[in-house]
């Protein structure tokens, strides 16, 4: 099989490249523009592979996904290109729109001509997965968890951007009949995460004596999963999947912010004994909220577990460990995407967006 993957140089996108050409025979297309967030870095270990081949494109750019999917001839998509940090999308909206919805449109349009030109056999077997978050459902209370057949309540101008990207795919199978299925997954943690997120910045930050930011008391909860464990699952969706169902994905490991900074800094103390900076926990400090903060999120991933086989492998004592681990090893790594596209600054209190 021959997969398109968009944002394939991102975060999630670059473990699910490494894992399908690692693990498994299919042949990736990577279609990234490669933002602040896309780093080819992060491919690296698999981009001589003859099962790889990268294109440079903009998912908002009808004319060059068109192309791609003419060149490559893809026998599926898995549609990771978005723009996902929450704070960003609070201080620049349109950008999260543009990308997560229209960009999302213009992948289902491109994929939907292409798939109504394939024989039989090849448009039977095509598949469009899209890739989304927890973050749709909106906030839990102190009980229960997300299933697939949650409410959308989306509190910030990301996760109403990706809802809407979702209904969208939907609309696309039932109106067009493109074979499509989603995913929402719980918060992703692991190597080659860009700093701006909450672990990679309390490790980065620490090491170099910053102060750690944790909004308001730290008591907003998210569950934890482990990105290899994700690249697995949603594999496992694309093969085993069925047509128009959605399937989430989670880690089992539901912490609060604060208990997840004291837990970085507690490895750090460990091991980076040679910083300057222990206790690491002496640098945490609580800051003023950001706008539209869910309290809580939790993910029901038993229809993965029972239709799939799927099931997280990491604990997040093993996965935090293993993360910490690969930075303190890879800091050039984290030199170089900070350098590229790190503010440095306070994001997500929205003072400095513009209308539109």
């Amino acid at each position: 099989m021959k997969i398109l993957v968009t944002g394939g140089a991102g975060f999630i996108g670059s473990a699910l490249i490494r894992y399908l050409i690692n693990e498994t025979g299919h042949d990736v297309v990577n279609l990234d523009k490669l933002t602040y967030a896309g780093c080819l870095l992060n491919i690296s270990s698999v981009a001589d592979s003859p099962r790889y081949a990268f294109e440079n494109a903009d998912i908002c750019d009808a004319n060059a996904v068109a192309a791609v999917f003419d060149k490559h001839r893809p026998d599926a998509v898995m549609h990771l290109a978005a723009e996902s940090h929450v704070d960003r999308s609070i201080d620049g909206p349109r950008t999260a729109v543009e990308t997560n919805i229209m960009g999302t449109f213009v992948m289902l349009e491109a994929a939907r001509e292409y798939w109504n030109a394939l024989a039989m056999a090849a448009k039977a077997a095509f598949r469009f997965h899209h890739v989304s978050t927890d973050e749709v459902f909106g906030s839990l209370g102190t009980e229960g968890a997300f299933t697939e057949q949650s409410l959308y309540q989306p509190s910030s101008p990301y996760s109403a951007s990706k809802a809407g990207a979702d209904h969208l795919v939907r609309a696309w199978h039932e109106t067009y009949g493109l074979p499509v299925m989603l995913t929402n997954c719980s918060n992703n943690y692991g190597p080659f995460q860009f700093p701006e997120k909450l672990i990679p910045g309390l490790i980065t930050k620490a090491l170099a004596g910053e102060p750690l930011p944790i909004y308001s008391k730290g008591e907003n909860i998210r569950d934890w999963l482990y990105v290899d464990d994700h690249a697995r699952a949603l594999v496992m969706a694309l093969e085993k999947g069925q047509v128009s169902e959605s399937y989430n994905f989670g880690g089992a490991a539901e912490m609060t912010n604060i208990d997840v900074a004291r837990a970085v800094c507690a490895l750090l103390d460990e091991l980076a004994p040679a910083s300057d900076h222990r206790s690491h926990a002496d640098l945490i400090e609580f800051v003023e909220d950001r706008p539209g903060h869910d309290l809580r999120y939790a993910i029901d991933w038993s229809k993965a577990e029972r239709e799939l086989g799927w099931r997280p492998e990491a604990s997040f004592e093993t996965g935090l460990r293993k993360t910490v681990t690969w930075y303190l090893e890879n800091k050039s790594w984290c030199d170089a995407v900070r350098e590229q596209g790190g503010s440095g600054g306070r994001l997500g209190l929205g003072a400095d967006s513009k209308p539109g």
